[in-house]
């Protein structure tokens, strides 16, 4: 099979410290290369894949102010467009922008919608329903329940490159982007107001939020780490007694959770979106509903077997899982396709 990935060009495909899209587009394109199938690789140009890659953007447009993102966009996803009869499907990681060209082409096109980037974008994925669209989980599908899902897969990640770790230190943590989105600020409340160890670490989105709901309550029990490399977030997560996403929105999935989760690491995770997916409630973590319930779910974080929270993840997020659901699809097009010519 000839496949097209086309990744965000917003960070490196796959990414150094950052870009949960990309990261997921780089997962799925090497594991289609290691099932054999003819991969090319739409990134950035210092991107790394073992299948083919193309590009016109020479680095992230995230790391270099002279690269004007619109111009760098377009051409990006037209790249994949004007070559789409090389391939036998194409598969879009970067939002809904991409869609306008699928109408001008007769290769297939599937979307693994990695979140809504605003309310209006969905009239984009409505009017391109020629195309086939994925969701990361069932809750994700309530901002849009009209469009045309092929199915719902749930992210996964090379678990093996987690270490587990059954005797952690004293702390808990975050990893992910720095805004109110993720509810930093209410996890930052309540190790003020508890009293425990609390290390968070990740790209600020929002500098008005941290400066005025993060940085004033830094101290010697609060820290701030920043946004830190693969190896250290890693370490980081299996050190960790356990994990805050105290989100104050729907979330679409979490990355950040499973990856916890591999190392051992319990989730403490507030009941909006994909949460209680990805959560097993009082197995792996607590699902909470408010700063009250997660009070008392920190106290109560030993009672989570860590062990139970590893086997969670080898069993529904590993890569190889997501990668067989995408190849699966792939093949469902493919064949409704053929039948239907």
């Amino acid at each position: 099979m000839k496949i097209a990935i086309l990744s965000p060009i917003h960070w490196r495909t796959p990414p150094r410290n950052y870009g949960p899209w990309e990261l997921i587009a780089s997962l799925i394109a090497e594991g289609m290369v290691k099932k054999k199938h003819e991969v090319t690789l739409f990134a950035t140009g210092d991107s790394l894949t073992k299948g083919r890659l193309k590009w016109i953007c020479p680095r992230p447009i995230s790391e270099d102010r002279r690269l004007e993102p619109k111009v760098y966009q377009y051409l990006h996803s037209a790249l994949v467009f004007e070559e789409a009869e090389n391939y036998d499907i194409i598969h879009n990681h970067y939002d809904a922008y991409p869609l306008v060209f699928s109408k001008l082409i007769k290769t297939p096109v599937i979307t693994t919608i990695h979140g809504f980037s605003s309310p209006q974008v969905k009239e984009i994925y409505q009017r391109y329903s020629n195309t086939y669209f994925v969701s990361i989980s069932l809750a994700d599908r309530k901002h849009a329940p009209d469009l045309n899902y092929i199915a719902n897969i749930y992210h996964g990640i090379p678990v093996e490159q987690y270490q587990f770790n059954p005797q952690p230190e004293d702390y808990f943590c975050f990893v992910g982007r720095i805004s109110a989105e993720k509810g930093v600020h209410l996890s930052v409340q309540l190790a003020k107001k508890i009293g425990f160890k609390f290390k968070i670490a990740g790209l600020i989105q929002d500098e008005n939020y941290f400066n005025q709901q993060i940085k004033p309550y830094l101290d010697a029990k609060i820290e701030f780490l920043g946004l830190i490399n693969e190896k250290d977030k890693k370490k980081l997560l299996a050190s960790a007694k356990g994990f805050l996403h105290l989100n104050t929105y729907p979330e679409g999935f979490g990355l950040s959770l499973i990856e916890a989760m591999a190392c051992g690491t319990p989730v403490i995770g507030m009941n909006l979106g994909s949460i209680p997916e990805v959560i097993e409630d009082k197995k792996t973590g607590f699902v909470v509903n408010n700063t009250e319930d997660a009070e008392e779910a920190i106290k109560k974080i030993d009672q989570i077997s860590r062990k139970s929270c590893r086997e969670r993840v080898e069993k529904y997020f590993t890569v190889e899982k997501m990668v067989d659901e995408y190849e699966k699809v792939y093949r469902q097009i493919l064949e409704k396709r053929a039948t239907s010519n």
